[in-house]
């Protein structure tokens, strides 16, 4: 008779182990301290490097089927919320669980609204940041300063500790976020309009000049609202991961955010739709869109913006925003990209190689042409990326301090370094070879 467990026998020694299977699939790694050759044996490790295939958490957060395509928070289809919902309702549904009624959203987004604005001091620590300063560098920063101006965030098991510094992250980020770009820019700051929505309030404080009151295309100002709702969460992704570990330390949430900033900075992750421009501009016509593909499949050069860690196939969030650029441009203008991009698209669907490795186009791919079109510089792409995800890292930061199995984030090794060796004195030693794990010995 079937039982959920698993046994394993270890050919080493001829033991026999079994072990229960918990949610379905998972089994507990620490188990395997069990299978030892000897007494003195440390114990067996399973080794993955990037967590290819290890789970650190357990989330009620975000639901990820990537086989399938769907990506749901809370159990709610991404394609609902991002039709029916808004930026704030969807923040609060993965911050607090449930959909918030008319009254509970209304207090909700005043409590976000009173938080925008930021200490004067953080003006002058972003004027002294050099004119061309990447954007997201200076996110890094601001976000991290901001655990000087508010201490009793360092309270982390305090509720309403939490409540508070979560209203002030998701309320702040905008400003913070178009503070940097208006001093990338040499334009004066442009303080919160809280009259606005949440998108239109950051329209407002990026691209207000000299009128009175800023009134932001209402078209730009949804397609906004709905990038943001499908960048608020994506499971454990590497910024993600970044908060959560950090915050394993029991550091404030300020400090913990600015890690994941740091995290969300590089190309592989919210720099990917950056590439994706770069590459599309390259690029520069649909002609050569074809010899582009035969220099892929050739090896000779990466096609950006397709395939996913996680989804093998279509990326939903793809198909939502590219059916939201043709709305943009119909304000904007088309942006020529695009076409190149469809083309790509076109020809990479159709094709075997593509179709055979699951290499469906995914959110990075559309989104940085939607960016542009609006006026943003490609620096700025991560940024966009960096203010709607600030609520998912809240709730799984959230989650994970409040969660009883969670310890400081401390991985394992598998050491492949010298045995024991003896210092010597310096005139005695040989030339140093070089190594493989060295730069260089070179002086």
């Amino acid at each position: 008779m079937a039982t959920n467990t698993l046994t394993v026998i270890d050919n080493r020694t001829g033991k026999r182990y079994e072990f229960p299977i918990e949610e379905g699939n998972v089994i507990r790694a620490t188990l395997l301290r069990q299978i030892k050759a000897s007494e003195d044996d440390y114990g067996l490790m399973s080794y993955d490097p990037a967590f290819t295939n290890t789970a650190a958490c357990k989330s009620r957060i975000t639901f990820i089927d990537g086989d399938k395509g769907i990506l749901r928070y809370r159990g709610y289809p991404i394609e609902e919320l991002a039709e029916h919902s808004n930026y704030l309702e969807t923040a609060y549904l993965i911050i607090k669980g449930e959909l918030p009624d008319e009254r509970h959203f209304a207090a909700w987004q005043n409590n976000i609204k009173i938080h925008t604005l930021v200490h004067e001091n953080i003006k002058r620590l972003m004027d002294g940041f050099r004119f061309d300063a990447h954007p997201m560098g200076m996110l890094v920063g601001t976000i991290g300063a901001l655990s000087t101006f508010y201490p009793e965030a360092a309270h982390i098991f305090d509720v309403e500790s939490r409540r508070l510094q979560t209203r002030r992250l998701i309320g702040k980020l905008p400003t913070l976020a178009a503070f940097a770009y208006r001093h990338s820019r040499g334009l004066p700051y442009v303080y919160p309009d809280n009259d606005l929505s949440y998108a239109g309030n950051f329209l407002s404080m990026l691209f207000k000049m000299t009128e009175l009151k800023y009134r932001p295309n209402p078209i730009l100002e949804r397609a906004l609202d709905v990038l943001f709702i499908l960048h608020a969460d994506h499971e454990q992704n590497c910024s993600t991961n970044a908060m959560r570990s950090v915050g394993s330390s029991h550091v404030d949430p300020y400090s913990a955010a600015a890690a994941a900033v740091a995290a969300l900075y590089g190309p592989l992750h919210g720099g990917a739709n950056e590439a994706v421009v770069r590459m599309l501009t390259e690029i520069g016509s649909t002609k050569r869109v074809p010899e582009v593909i035969k220099q892929v499949k050739a090896g000779e050069r990466l096609l950006y913006g397709f395939g996913h860690r996680v989804y093998k196939n279509y990326d939903p969030r793809a198909k939502i925003v590219r059916r939201l650029a043709n709305e943009v441009f119909e304000v904007t203008g088309k942006n020529p990209l695009i076409d190149i991009a469809l083309e790509l698209e076109r020809i990479a669907l159709e094709d075997d190689y593509f179709v055979s490795r699951k290499l469906y186009p995914n959110v990075d791919f559309y989104s940085g042409i939607i960016y542009q079109a609006m006026g943003l510089p490609t620096t700025m792409f991560p940024v966009m990326f960096a203010i709607p995800r600030t609520s998912g890292w809240l709730a799984q930061w959230s989650e994970m301090v409040r969660d009883s199995e969670q310890k400081i984030a401390r991985p394992r090794q598998v050491y492949i370094g010298e045995e024991l060796r003896h210092y010597a004195p310096i005139e005695t030693r040989p030339e140093p070879t070089q190594r493989e794990d060295a730069v260089s010995t070179e002086i």
